[in-house]
């Protein structure tokens, strides 16, 4: 009696095994990965590269040495054919780590350093990618239209660009030289494969490969297969992630296939799971098109029924305007708690439109501007923005602020005090002025102030830095292929060659910063139970001499951010609008506009290392707060709706986010009126002026448990930041970010 053919649910189901299985090999070979799942897996045994080099040191950067060695890597990266997936190939190493370095040593800078490590700013310079191409150029002209219109652009200028069109030449044929070795590596296979639905689902697979080496795709099959493999080869060039607007994107194609009688539901629904599992980019579906009609087709249902289905990591996000389709918000929110994978998420249409018209664009560019990364928000193939790139960490300006005041040089910062010195050194070295004023909220909010517009503009000094440098070091390869511009110009998108240019710039440590001046004016000024020399003291001893355990704690209880009518929630509020005053008064000095926002991705742990003791009674080391967020006990019932207005009254307001990450118990799911409620929640915060709302739906003892033995809950996906990861791939200490959130000692 002949075997039964494998149905769909059968072979995702062995899908989603080799995917936890590739995890653990994944882990194995290069330890804890803590960041987005990526849909990479461990590099096969005896793979070996060799760069070229183009400089005299020995390393490669620039137009030529990157061209080159990408082309070299992808002659040689090698296939992967799963029979029982829809799509081919799977990505193994990043051509950056094969450098020797990750800035060239002669574009050092110097002259910003030391502000930079005052103030703890994460500058962005040397980062790559953190902007949105649009995958319809590319599935418009295919590899084959795309080598076509990088030569008929090279013939209308002159040699001084022949650098850029042969590195751009050189990146589409060696992915054209993979996919060619794909479709050999998918023959072979299915040569060898017995079952007749996996034979003929090789067939098809390699035709798909074989036609969209040249031509454009024409099917959902071969349209998911050629962003696949943009998706890959992205990722191995430089770690993209950025996703677009799935469902708009898709749709011709499925229709087309529908109507054709080609496929049906089921089928798109596998093709899509297969997409989903390549790589979890980060997609938005519903949503208004430029126009304000909303976008929401039967394919948006048929993406995230594919996500559902998959139950793997996974970035998708559901745009929420007045006109959404009711349905598929319910269905987002129904998949989110019952599923409990931290996705989808939320974006607050209303904020960002409303925001990035402020900024001075128009409704149609603002609603083109979409959610494609971990917070950001870009325009596909027009905008370039460094997003999530650039950080300011608003606890380290309150450290200097507050140690000027109280006169402490070797407080100010521990590297600026290193190896000990003479105080007048180090106070003259870190800009402390004298003064008789007594220490007070009001003079440390001057300071506060002061020190973060100094930040601000070496922040903005770094960004012009970056982009008169960065196409020597690693220029777009990849992005300025589906970019409106670089080809047409020969100009790499980070040096002029996209038409928009609107650089993010992030502020980190709200909670942190608000919380302490909250508490320094409750303990110290109004309620007068400690003197600003008993605090400081306190904190210059980590809260470690005797009697700092019970200050810590009266800190620490003051009146928080995220209460409701709280001194924190006042001054983080009064944070907020100083700093977007500071991002927003004026543009870069070489002319850039800057657009602030609230997040610290997973950057807690590194800036909080780098900031002493603080007054709301965070330990010296210890993490600063989680982006825009309260810190965890801001109140004893951790009321949702609490949170979201605090983070709907800080959001800047002009078009990027400031994100709501919420844990809630599964208990939640099982309320017959949970999808209700929690939309309701979801909508106020978006009514409020909120941009972006990400929740995970996590049980506390299984978080604890799977914290001490992360190998037995190997399927356990949490919602890290703005990137969903399976909990027992991250590192100890980015497991403990997550735990903390949801569970304060």
């Amino acid at each position: 009696m002949g075997r039964l053919a494998l149905t769909h649910e059968d072979r995702l189901n062995l899908l989603r095994e080799t995917k936890l299985r590739q995890t653990r090999e994944k882990l194995a070979q290069r330890g804890y990965m803590d960041g987005d799942d990526h849909g990479c897996i461990a590099v096969v045994d005896g793979f070996r590269f060799e760069p070229v080099a183009n400089r005299a040191d020995g390393a490669f950067a620039g137009f030529a040495g990157w061209g080159l060695n990408f082309r070299r890597l992808f002659e040689v990266h090698p296939t992967y054919v799963d029979p029982v997936d829809a799509l081919a190939g799977r990505w193994m190493v990043h051509l950056g780590s094969y450098r020797a370095f990750g800035w060239p040593p002669e574009l050092d800078y110097p002259h910003l350093r030391e502000e930079q490590e005052r103030y703890g700013i994460i500058s962005g310079i040397g980062a790559a990618q953190h902007f949105g191409p649009d995958r319809r150029i590319g599935l418009t002209l295919g590899w084959g239209g795309l080598l076509e219109k990088i030569r008929r652009c090279r013939a209308a200028h002159g040699p001084d660009k022949a650098a850029f069109y042969d590195a751009e030449e050189n990146v589409v044929v060696g992915i054209q030289a993979w996919i060619r070795r794909h479709v050999e590596a998918i023959r072979e296979t299915a040569s060898r494969e017995t079952r007749p639905e996996l034979q003929a689902n090789l067939r098809e697979m390699a035709e798909a490969n074989d036609w969209i080496v040249s031509d454009p795709p024409r099917t959902l099959r071969e349209a998911c297969q050629w962003i696949a493999s943009f998706h890959m080869a992205s990722r191995t060039y430089n770690g993209d992630g950025a996703g677009d607007q799935l469902d708009e994107l898709l749709r011709p194609y499925y229709e087309r296939d529908i109507a054709e009688g080609r496929i049906d539901d089921e089928d798109a629904i596998f093709i899509l799971a297969c997409l989903l599992l390549n790589d979890p980019q980060y997609y938005q579906i519903g949503g208004p098109a430029p126009d304000g009609r909303d976008q929401t087709t039967r394919i948006s249902f048929l993406i995230l029924e594919a996500a559902h289905r998959m139950r793997i990591p996974c970035n998708l996000t559901i745009r929420v305007h007045d006109g959404l389709d009711p349905e598929l918000y319910r269905k987002g929110v129904r998949h989110l708690l019952e599923d409990g994978k931290g996705w989808p998420r939320f974006s607050g249409d209303k904020g960002l439109t409303e925001g990035f018209i402020r900024a001075g664009h128009s409704a149609e560019l603002a609603r083109r501007r979409i959610a494609v990364g971990c917070h950001w928000m870009a325009i596909p193939g027009i905008e370039y923005t460094m997003n999530d790139c650039v950080k300011i960490n608003a606890a380290k300006v309150f450290d200097v602020a507050f140690w000027e005041m109280g006169g402490d040089p070797c407080s100010l910062s521990r590297a600026e005090c290193a190896g000990g010195g003479e105080p007048d050194v180090a106070r003259e070295r870190a800009g402390v002025r004298a003064s008789a004023e007594p220490p007070s909220t009001a003079r440390l909010w001057r300071l506060f102030t002061d020190h973060m517009r100094r930040a601000v503009l070496c922040t903005a000094k770094g960004i012009d830095f970056h982009l008169a440098h960065q196409k020597d070091n690693h220029p777009e390869l990849l992005i300025n292929l589906l970019c409106q511009g670089p080809l047409e110009q020969g100009l790499d998108a980070s040096d002029g060659g996209v038409e928009l240019y609107n650089m993010c710039v992030d502020g980190s440590g709200l909670a942190t910063a608000a919380d302490s001046f909250g508490a320094l004016e409750q303990r110290v000024e109004q309620e007068r139970v400690l003197t600003w020399d008993e605090i400081a003291q306190h904190m210059r001893t980590d809260y470690q001499a005797p009697g700092g355990e019970r200050v810590r704690l009266m800190m620490k209880t003051a009146g928080r951010y995220g209460h409701g009518g709280s001194l924190g929630d006042a001054w983080a509020v009064r944070i907020s609008r100083m700093f977007t005053e500071a991002v927003r008064e004026r543009p870069t000095p070489g002319g850039r506009a800057m657009i602030p926002g609230w997040f610290s991705w997973s950057s807690t742990i590194p800036m909080g290392k780098a900031v002493g003791a603080t007054p709301n009674g965070r330990r010296a080391g210890a993490p600063i707060s989680h982006g825009a967020n309260p810190d965890p006990g801001f109140r004893k019932d951790g009321a949702p709706t609490a949170m979201a207005k605090a983070i709907a009254a800080i959001q800047p307001g002009y078009g990027n986010t400031a994100p709501i990450q919420l844990e809630l118990d599964p208990g939640v799911a099982r309320d017959a009126e949970a999808v209700e409620k929690i939309g309701q929640l979801i909508r106020g915060h978006f009514d409020l002026g909120g941009t972006l709302f990400n929740i995970n739906i996590l049980d506390a003892e299984t978080l604890r448990a799977a914290h001490r033995n992360p190998a037995a809950y190997p399927d356990l996906v949490v919602r890290v930041t703005g990137f969903t990861a399976y909990f027992a791939s991250l590192s100890p200490e980015f497991r403990q970010l997550v735990v903390d959130r949801l569970i304060e000692e």
